[in-house]
């Protein structure tokens, strides 16, 4: 049995080499540590305010614009260099216009041209003094935004300088955690290390011990084995012995027999060729005969049989066409028969329809009938009903009013329009309207619905 494990000396050496790797690495980081240059201490931070008199005045350069530095300037200005201080340009004022040689004009028309001239100039020296006052008031301007970004400039530094100062002690605190964390688990990972070498140590002595008595006990298993082993070929080697010689004397037995059976096989065959022969011979002078009267009976019977065949097919066809024929003759009478029928049937299913929707028509109308004649009693009654409770008003004799009723199917009044002039007219006939209430509805429905709307005329006599 092969033995996989490692001997001890080998792990005794991996769990070694682990632990000096880890004190070398300890050893590294606690040096790199101290002999790591201490951050700076922060500089100091110098504040100058800068009052906008004591900066120097920058002209203002011409253009075609009329827009000002303050009004272009971004949100955010950023001052990255000393602004250049160049020489006001000179702006040459425009001469006043020298007419030319022309015509002696009368007075009126040279006084005229000479106020015009004045008035040129005048117009002139405003529109310079108003572009004096226009560059003076960006060049205030440019001033104080300039102050103005020099002194966000200066308040942007202060804060970084404060930020950078913040971070570098931040930064040296955490590299003095760090390392003092570091201090403290290189300790930890030396102690854990040492532990961890004691048990290696320990499980590779106890696992040598193992596997000493594990292999006393493979090479006594593997003796036995190997002896066992020698035994068992032996005794397959002498079977197998055995087994070929007893093959080999019925293999030799099996090919007498084989032989001996083979060359009566031979004879017997011999003798059967001869007889098939002479038997072959005699029977194919037979079969010659026999074929050429069998030829002769078989073209006999075959022009017999085409005769009969052709006959039985004339008389079939003849029969068949006199079925077909009486078929068809049949099934036209059944056709026709089938066709009457259904026209006979059609006709008196339409007559009896007819006869039918006649009927309910004039069933329907005598029933509608009979509901008007209830309906139009009921209302005549309604009527009546309500002339009995009509309180008929005072100075009214003469005056006519229109009455629209809708009941419901119970008998209650649903609505009353009345058309009249006369209010009290009005009033007092829908007050009788709805005293006489409920009526007494017809018990057939198309009777109940023509009576639930009626139209009724009232005349006063007083």
């Amino acid at each position: 049995m092969k033995d996989l494990k490692k001997p001890p000396f080998k792990q005794k050496a991996t769990a070694v080499g682990f632990t000096i790797g880890i004190h070398v690495i300890a050893v590294v980081g606690l040096l790199y540590l101290g002999m790591s240059k201490p951050p700076e201490p922060p500089k100091q931070i110098k504040t100058v305010l800068v009052k906008p008199e004591d900066l120097k005045p920058v002209t203002r350069e011409e253009t075609e614009f009329d827009e000002t530095a303050h009004e272009n300037v971004a949100a955010e200005i950023t001052q990255t260099a000393e602004p250049s201080i160049e020489p006001a340009p000179t702006i040459p004022a425009a001469p006043p216009p020298v007419p030319a040689s022309l015509p002696k004009p009368d007075a009126a028309k040279a006084a005229q041209q000479a106020k015009l001239a004045e008035q040129a100039e005048q117009q002139a020296k405003n529109q310079a003094l108003r572009a004096e006052q226009k560059r003076q008031a960006d060049e205030a301007a440019k001033l104080k935004a300039q102050a103005d970004a020099k002194a966000e400039a200066a308040q942007r530094k202060t804060d970084a300088d404060a930020k950078a100062n913040a971070e570098a002690a931040q930064r040296k605190a955490a590299a003095d955690a760090k390392a003092a964390q570091a201090k403290a688990s290189a300790a930890e990972t030396k102690r854990k290390a040492d532990l961890e070498a004691k048990r290696l140590a320990e499980n590779a002595k106890l696992k040598a011990q193992q596997d000493a008595k594990a292999k006393a006990n493979a090479d006594a298993a593997k003796r036995k084995a190997d002896a066992d082993a020698k035994n068992k070929a032996a005794a397959d080697a002498k079977a197998k012995a055995d087994a070929q010689a007893r093959a080999n004397a019925d293999a030799a037995k099996r090919k007498a027999d084989a032989d001996a059976k083979n060359k009566a096989a031979a004879d017997t065959k011999a003798k059967a060729d001869a007889q098939a022969k002479a038997n072959a011979d005699a029977a194919k002078r037979k079969a010659d005969a026999d074929a050429k009267n069998k030829a002769a009976a078989d073209a006999k019977a075959k022009t017999d049989a085409q005769a009969k065949a052709n006959a039985d097919a004339a008389k079939r066809k003849a029969d068949a066409d006199a079925k077909n024929k009486a078929a068809a003759d049949a099934k036209a009478k059944a056709d026709a028969k089938a066709r009457s029928d259904a026209e006979a049937r059609e006709r008196a299913a339409e007559e009896a329809k007819a006869s039918s929707a006649k009927k309910a028509a004039e069933e329907a109308a005598q029933k509608k009938a009979e509901a008007k004649k209830i309906a139009s009693t009921a209302k005549h009654d309604f009527e009546s009903k309500i002339k009995r409770a009509w309180d008929t008003p005072t100075d009214s004799a003469g005056k006519t009013a229109t009455a629209r009723i809708t009941l419901t199917e119970s008998g209650a009044v649903r609505s009353v329009i009345v058309s009249s002039s006369d209010p009290d007219m009005k009033a007092s006939i829908e007050a009788a309207v709805r005293a006489a209430a409920p009526y007494p509805m017809p018990s057939d429905p198309d009777a109940r619905r023509e009576a639930q709307n009626l139209t009724s005329t009232f005349k006063s006599g007083n």
